[in-house]
């Protein structure tokens, strides 16, 4: 199968005046279209600056990003902007919704920014909030949800334009243990319908619930395998 995620040789520096940090060094892997992939690692580790590369918010020093056949590393801003729109649904530690705005809205919201017909907004909404199980709190602001029930609205929102990957930052650093397997059932009920799913934190036992799990740290890979046994959610 061909890989949905290609990075070769992806190197990243910070320039602040005559100091040079090296944030990530000759790190490569591929993803394949389907998997469930937690990127795990420490604090400063580098998995924050390869989730900006992976998520098209930033671009390597040197190397290549390959994104379902287009090199990310060689886009300009508006190209990125585009690439980010298209291809990748965001799912943030701060949930990043409109606070006095309908869970529905908050939802539509992306597919007003990419013109799609006015019809399906609201059909496409309803959609994925119930596959996400909030169909009786569709009405709800987000400040009338609770911190996992945001979250569900945050899934609902990215993928609501069919992305090729879901980029996952830090899911479950802001909401309760027992609300966090409940998002991770989530993220493994829409892993085993096809979605490629990218997961970036640093609990090791939220890395669990991925298929595979690669371990970076400061700015290399140390590990990538499937070896350890999925933590299935409860």
């Amino acid at each position: 199968m061909t890989p949905i995620i290609t990075v070769s040789n992806v190197s990243k520096t910070y320039n602040t005046g005559e100091v040079e940090t090296a944030a990530l060094t000759d790190i490569s892997f591929e993803i394949k279209k389907g998997e469930f992939v937690a990127i795990m690692g420490p604090s400063g580790s580098g998995k924050s600056t390869l989730m900006h590369i992976l998520g098209a918010l930033d671009v390597p020093t040197s190397g290549n990003y390959i994104l379902d056949g287009e090199n990310v590393a060689k886009l300009n801003d508006d190209q990125l902007a585009e690439i980010r729109n298209k291809k990748i649904g965001f799912v943030f530690q701060a949930f990043n919704l409109l606070p006095r705005t309908s869970a529905l809205k908050n939802v539509m919201l992306p597919m007003m920014y990419d013109a799609t017909p006015k019809e399906k907004r609201l059909p496409l909404a309803e959609k994925y909030l119930k596959m996400v199980g909030l169909g009786d709190r569709m009405d709800h602001t987000s400040s009338q949800l609770s911190g996992g029930q945001q979250q569900r609205v945050a899934i609902a929102r990215a993928l609501v334009l069919n992305p090729s990957i879901i980029l996952a930052d830090e899911p479950t650093g802001n909401i309760a243990s027992s609300q966090a397997e409940e998002i991770m059932a989530i993220f493994q009920k829409l892993n085993k319908e096809g979605h490629t799913i990218i997961m970036i934190t640093h609990e090791p036992d939220i890395a669990e619930h991925a298929k595979r799990i690669i371990h970076i740290k400061d700015g290399v890979i140390v590990k990538d395998g499937v070896e350890h046994k999925q933590r299935k959610a409860k």
